[in-house]
């Protein structure tokens, strides 16, 4: 059977799978809705954290981000890893123990202010939206390529498929389904990554592989440095970006992490404080499977990208590289019309004057989207065709999990946080659960079509999102916790001056024509948000030494979260 019929046929029991459990699992309470009833098993629900975790950009961009970036993208695996030791360890305890099952939630009635649960719910549409973009765009590339449809129409299928269950089943629908979501997609992962370490450096643990020698007894990684000088790169395994950003970017994917609202709430789904503790440390066993694995997937990809396709026949290249181009993230240009393809760094002055020139070549002739190449990884490496359509269904869980665990951020911030908690608290439970399920559905038709205009790669498109939450929850949560001092009106001014800073300079740099020549100190957008963040902390203490402070029972409840003892219910009142 050919590569589409196994696609066909992993995604279609794959897809299956989520719906059934989805309906098996339906809510039929606003609890069940918002928290899984808060009966989660913790193993069951630290898989179902991890798939929430792992979102397209860690399956299918994050090594392919490192596979062009080399050392420079250890950034991503440095900064989404530590964020999540940090959010286990430092703050899910403590909310935990506070009670409130949303992010703006906890702000409201910690700062006790509805204003600044209005701008709290803001901050986390604004955050969530950002991240779902990018989840929208994995689940395009994904569809399109094998599905063999445009990449829009891939987009709609992944629409269509996250407003069935997430619409249905709610945090208890969607928890039970991104358990399975996570089993699909870590062996979708790890497969491939097992056979091309077997067949590259004969060593079936990729991470080992990854520093192992080629058939020819040739370190991997010494290959792949040279084949990069060979065409004009700099070195795979030498840092190129300044030092500055490399911090910023990793503080922002770290600190941000720690605000991202659909993480948060998992901690809530189980029975009590330990059973959070407990799901925080599966979690982060499952998340280390992958991340320890992408930079051998990275390298594998590279070195076999460069050796398939650098200076051969256009006419004989396999038919992965046709197949690829049809989807239109993949381009070949013949600029010399030798039939060759020259794939070379043609930015490098003194490379192009030495080598290309002397060649004959007239520029770089092949236009790589980053995000293809781990679905693109085992067709290069010609493996079976039933392992390249199991790395589709992947993708697709991670893509999906994710998505439909910030849809529900968006949907609970508006019927709970804006509806039950500001305009209507006289709601019944079953009106708040219909107002929460057609703000879910409104929100995957808006992602979905953010989806089909994406501003970057699906791994910088959530790095945006990871700096908005830096800039904006992270100060306020920290402070909420670990400082009875603070009162609303600092959290408030901080929220506010942090993500307006860091939006409009993404936004700037993003959308209106900002070079890189222009960065503050070197800063790319992707890094911003560590220096929002900052703002937020300075003008937060500021505005806070000039106003009153909290009220006595706002302190004592501080001091009380301290100590994340207790069962710690999450009761949403």
């Amino acid at each position: 059977m050919d590569v589409q019929i196994w696609t066909f046929i992993i995604v279609g029991i794959t897809f299956a799978i989520y719906i059934g459990v989805a309906i098996w699992a339906r809510a039929g309470s606003t609890a069940e809705f918002y928290v899984a009833g808060g009966g989660i098993h913790p193993i069951l629900n630290g898989m179902a954290t991890a798939a929430d975790w792992m979102s397209a950009a860690s399956f299918i961009s994050m090594a392919g981000l490192i596979s062009f970036m080399g050392y420079d993208g250890a950034q991503y695996l440095m900064g989404w890893t530590g964020g999540y030791v940090l959010l286990a360890l430092l703050l899910a305890p403590y909310l935990r123990k506070f009670g409130k099952f949303t992010v703006p939630d906890f702000i409201g009635e910690r700062y006790y202010s509805q204003t600044a649960r209005i701008v709290a719910v803001l901050c986390a549409i604004f955050v969530s939206f950002t991240y779902v973009v990018g989840q929208m765009k994995g689940v395009g590339i994904a569809f399109s390529r094998f599905l063999e449809v445009d990449f829009s129409t891939g987009v709609l299928i992944g629409v269509g498929i996250v407003f069935f269950y997430a619409v249905l089943g709610g945090m208890k629908g969607i928890t039970y389904t991104q358990v399975a979501q996570f089993c699909v997609l870590i062996f979708a992962y790890l497969v491939p990554a097992i056979f091309i370490s077997v067949i590259m450096v004969n060593n079936p643990i990729p991470q080992l592989g990854f520093g192992g020698n080629l058939s020819d007894g040739t370190p991997l990684l010494t290959k792949l440095d040279l084949l990069h000088t060979d065409l004009g790169f700099k070195e795979y395994t030498t840092q190129n970006k300044p030092t500055i950003d490399l911090f910023f970017v990793t503080a922002a994917l770290m600190l941000g992490t720690a605000g991202l609202p659909h993480v948060i709430v998992r901690f809530f789904t189980v029975p009590k404080v330990s059973d959070a503790r407990k799901s925080a440390g599966w979690a982060l066993i499952f998340i280390a499977l992958l991340y320890t694995t992408a930079p051998a997937i990275a390298a594998f990809a590279r070195t076999n990208l460069i050796n398939t396709v650098d200076n051969k026949e256009y006419a004989s290249l396999p038919g992965w590289f046709n197949n690829w181009e049809k989807t239109g993230l993949l381009k070949f240009e013949d600029k010399n019309g030798d039939g060759k393809v020259q794939y070379y760094n043609d930015q490098n002055a003194a490379f192009v004057a030495s080598t290309a020139d002397t060649k004959g070549w007239k520029g770089n002739e092949l236009t790589i989207d980053r995000d293809i190449m781990v679905l693109a990884n085992p067709e290069i490496a010609n493996l079976p065709a039933w392992v390249i359509a199991l790395v589709v269904a992947g993708g697709l869980a991670a893509a999906l999990s994710t998505a439909a665990g910030l849809l529900l951020v968006i949907s609970t911030s508006i019927s709970h946080d804006v509806l039950k908690k500001w305009l209507r608290p006289d709601i019944s439970e079953k009106g708040e659960l219909r107002a929460a399920r057609i703000a879910i559905g409104v929100a995957v038709v808006i992602a979905g079509y953010a989806g089909m205009n994406p501003p970057d790669y699906v791994a910088a498109i959530v790095a945006f999102a990871f700096g908005l939450a830096a800039a904006s929850f992270f100060p306020a949560i920290i402070m909420g916790i670990f400082s009875k001092k603070m009162n609303m009106q600092g959290a408030i001014a901080g929220m506010i001056v942090g993500i307006t800073f860091t939006a409009t300079y993404i936004i700037y740099f993003k959308f209106l024509g900002g070079t890189k020549d222009q960065y503050w100190w070197g800063i790319s957008p992707e890094g911003i948000g560590t220096l929002g963040m900052i703002f937020n902390f300075i003008v937060a203490v500021i505005v806070n030494k000039f106003t009153p402070p909290p009220p006595a029972h706002i302190q004592e409840i501080v001091e009380d979260i301290r100590v994340p003892r207790g069962s710690g219910k999450a009761t949403g009142h």
